[in-house]
């Protein structure tokens, strides 16, 4: 039995010899390999180098462009300072001139309307057929009725005859509306009327007109300042007696309208 321990323990002694001397053999080994590649790391690849190096060269590039740029807004306010007047020193003081009061002067003092120096005659449309036209007329007969005033209303979409007159007194073909006169005298459209009636300079020229009644409106024909012809009823047409036929009635216009003899005279 002692024997048999012995061959056991003789057995077992070349193997764990034989694994020590393995381990003696492969560490020693492994140990200096980790030492290699701390001591001297493998270089890196060219892939990988050209960019770092872009990166450098662009970063590089980037601050000298920062430091031209930073020299340039330096070197600004050291030569305008040097322009720039000083607090002590007084600037000039603006001199104003005096501005040209509207009303002083009519727009064309040359071009008239005779037989209206006693009166306001204004040039419109009440057709809607040009939305901006239709506005500016209204707005200017709102302006002079809210002074109260009789205006005398010219609207050649109710008598063509008034667009006629308007062009021979313009000698302009194509005119626009509204045109106003006052006191015979041209004023101008839309735009200087509003102009002038928001500077004030409108209600100086009319003081000297007489005021109406609030809410006064012609009887005959509603301020519309046209009615019916008496003559042929508003169509146009007679029947002649001694020719036995009808015929064009000349005391009407093309629709059948005259002037309201109530307020228009």
């Amino acid at each position: 039995m002692a024997e048999s321990g012995k061959n056991k323990t003789k057995s077992s002694s070349p193997s764990s010899g034989f694994l020590n001397r393995s381990f003696t053999m492969h560490a020693p080994m492994a140990e200096s390999k980790v030492h290699l590649f701390f001591k001297n790391p493998p270089p890196l690849s060219h892939n990988r180098a050209a960019p770092l190096s872009k990166f450098h060269n662009s970063m590089d590039s980037v601050k000298g462009k920062v430091k031209k740029l930073r020299s340039l807004f330096e070197s600004k306010p050291s030569s305008s300072s040097s322009t720039l007047p000083s607090p002590k020193e007084s600037c000039p003081k603006p001199v104003l001139r005096p501005t040209k009061s509207i009303g002083s002067g009519f727009i064309n003092p040359t071009i008239r309307l005779p037989g209206t120096e006693d009166r306001i005659v204004v040039y419109l449309t009440s057709l809607r057929g040009i939305r901006r036209t239709f506005e500016d007329c209204y707005a200017v007969k709102m302006i002079f009725r809210g002074f109260r005033l009789w205006v005398d209303e010219r609207d050649i979409s109710m008598d063509a005859a008034y667009k006629k007159e308007l062009q021979n007194i313009l000698k302009v073909k194509n005119v626009t509306l509204p045109q106003v006169f006052i006191k015979g005298k041209y004023i101008g459209g839309a735009d200087v009327i509003k102009s002038m009636f928001e500077m004030g300079e409108l209600a100086k020229i009319l003081d000297d007109f007489p005021r109406r009644q609030p809410g006064f409106a012609c009887n005959a024909c509603g301020d519309v300042r046209f009615v019916p012809c008496g003559n042929c009823s508003g169509s146009r047409k007679v029947f002649d007696d001694d020719e036995g036929s009808l015929k064009r009635c000349f005391e009407c216009n093309e629709n059948g309208l005259i002037r309201c003899p109530g307020c228009c005279d």
